[in-house]
């Protein structure tokens, strides 16, 4: 027992525990809920997948982090965190997780472990939050407590600000870096100019240290936001770091097209929203300037049409080892997974897969057995496993 669940959100947590069926997998379950999905296999260009159902019932889920022990934490957009363990999904939330804004893209997005966490067990959240003028992005952490103790001692380590009206662009990825920085994706709120002016935060990516402290190599320590690492970010939901080629990859939401896939880099301003592929919805006119402009970093790779990403892994596991230095990336809007190739920081192929097999895949990690987790945003998702079925 490592959690305390709370009757909060009862009613949609029951649906999430109920009618469960345990699977011949050690730590998962899965529901008849989409019976359709529980065990489908899919071609692709390089492996067989065994596509299963683990979970069923989860309202928007959106972000996940394992556990030491091969539990997995899972957020919920409506503001509960909820737990799978043992086979079982609990039935109740994680108790102590701050209320949140549920304001249309807004609610309780991502979740990361603190690098050390085995010892000083954090964990970290990211949520907008009401306040003094609208709704903004924010950053807790607290200690999974042992027992049923759930969420003890939660603070705050960053408040996005200014914060806006509306219910747009929220962001948010959560990633320590290998020097055990916190990074933080934010989009610009719907708020366009507030992209390129460094004395805002929405539009940007953020690196603290743990604590919230401002490490002092960051590229504009002396400027009056001093968290800002990169800026020029519409609406960053994926990012994750590849340990064979040191590169942290990033992608964020363009406009209508313009998706962007870019590489973290301090002080880097990518464009938005002066400089971008896309154009605006529903009219299809220009938006900012052009497609380059000196000083701005160009995207690696990008989408028109949108595939509107979010949700990103760095696969370099064992199951699927004609993926290893790929990445794969969860798309909303065709409800696909896309693998891109790369090399030498380049991408040099791209596949989409898994269409018709899903709903809008919210979130892709690797699992410390190497298989593939994906989430789907719907008011009933569903955690699934990707296994290789290359082999009867």
């Amino acid at each position: 027992m490592i959690a305390k669940v709370t009757r909060r959100g009862a009613v949609a947590a029951s649906k999430s525990g109920a009618a469960c069926l345990l699977l011949l997998l050690p730590l998962y379950v899965s529901s008849g809920a989409r019976a359709e999905v529980d065990q489908t296999i899919q071609a692709t260009e390089r492996h067989k997948l065994r596509v299963q159902t683990i979970v069923s019932g989860l309202e928007h889920p959106w972000g996940m982090a394992f556990l030491p022990d091969g539990s997995l934490l899972i957020t919920e957009r409506p503001g509960r965190l909820r737990l799978v363990r043992e086979g079982r999904l609990e039935r109740w939330p994680i108790e102590g997780v701050p209320r949140v804004a549920e304001v249309g893209q807004g609610g309780l997005l991502d979740v990361a472990l603190h690098p050390g966490f085995a010892t000083n067990r954090w964990v970290y959240l990211s949520l907008a939050v009401s306040g003094k003028g609208g709704i903004g992005t924010e950053v807790v952490r607290g200690r999974l407590a042992d027992g049923e103790g759930g969420l003890k001692g939660v603070e705050t380590v960053f408040r996005a600000l200014p914060k806006a009206t509306g219910g747009r662009h929220f962001g948010s990825r959560l990633l320590f870096d290998p020097a055990g920085y916190l990074i933080i994706t934010l989009g610009d709120r719907g708020e366009r100019p507030s992209a390129q002016q460094r004395d805002k935060h929405p539009g940007s990516v953020i690196r603290l240290r743990p604590s919230g402290a401002v490490p002092p190599d960051n590229p504009f320590v002396d400027g009056p936001r001093p968290e800002i690492y990169t800026y020029g970010n519409r609406n960053v939901q994926g990012i994750c770091y590849q340990d064979a080629t040191g590169i942290i990859w990033m992608h964020e939401h363009g406009p209508q097209g313009g998706d962007e896939l870019n590489i973290l880099s301090a002080g880097s301003n990518y464009g938005w929203p002066d400089i971008t592929y896309g154009v605006n919805y529903i009219v299809g006119t220009k938006v900012g300037q052009g497609h380059s402009a000196t000083g701005v970093e160009p995207p690696v790779h990008y989408w028109v049409p949108s595939i509107a990403p979010s949700g990103m892994s760095c696969y370099d596991g064992e199951m699927f080892p004609d993926w290893r230095g790929n990445l794969l990336i969860g798309s909303l809007k065709f409800a696909q997974l896309v693998r891109l190739e790369l090399r030498d920081g380049r991408v040099v192929h791209e596949e989409r897969m898994l269409e018709g097999v899903l709903d809008r895949i919210r979130d892709v990690s690797q699992g410390p057995d190497g298989a593939l987790y994906l989430l789907t945003d719907h008011p009933n998702g569903v955690l699934a496993r990707l296994e290789a079925a290359d082999s009867p």
